[in-house]
């Protein structure tokens, strides 16, 4: 009878493992986690942008809400608010993390890690496929963390065969009242 109950504690400990193994890969992105606001200059102008980041489906997941709000203005008369969601997750496989965004202007990115530095202070994702603009474009957001309460988002657009342009560059500070880390 006890090497029964032995035997079924270590097959459940074993099978909590690869699901432990998978969510603390995204232990990397957990300075994200919480309420950001900020600016955002670039193509579209000068605005506002806010941002969340939050564990979802069992921790399995970082979930990311985004609106930018650009007021009408010389460089874009009408303005624009642009929002997109987006998830991050970690490939096992090719021991990456993922972003997959989803756009309001019906745009469907998915980003994989590219550059992630030792200390963690810079990531770096490449789009390996892009709905619903011609073939042959290519995105980079590049994420670069200053302090504790504070990083930088730059995002680059690539048309086909030619290098990467800024397309905007965003500069978030954590809100008061949100997650601590």
């Amino acid at each position: 009878m006890q090497k029964r109950v032995v035997l079924i504690a270590l097959v459940q400990m074993f099978l909590a493992i690869p699901a432990f193994n998978a969510n603390t890969k995204l232990l990397a992105l957990q300075f994200f986690i919480g309420h950001w606001q900020g600016t955002a200059h670039g193509e579209p102008g000068s605005g506002t942008v806010e941002r969340d980041y939050d564990l979802v489906m069992s921790e399995m997941f970082i979930r990311v809400r985004n609106k930018s709000i650009y007021p009408p203005q010389e460089k874009n008369p009408k303005g624009e608010t642009h929002e997109d969601l987006g998830l991050f997750s970690y490939d096992g496989n090719r021991k990456k993390h993922v972003l997959r965004q989803f756009h309001v202007e019906g745009f469907v990115n998915q980003y994989v890690e590219d550059t992630f530095a030792p200390d963690g202070k810079k990531m770096v994702f490449v789009t390996e496929a892009i709905e619903n603009i011609p073939a042959g474009w290519r995105a980079r957001e590049t994420y670069q963390i200053l302090n504790d309460n504070e990083f930088t988002e730059r995002f680059e657009l690539a048309a086909p065969g030619q290098d990467f342009k800024l397309y905007s560059q965003s500069a978030f500070k954590k809100a008061k009242g949100s997650k601590a880390n």
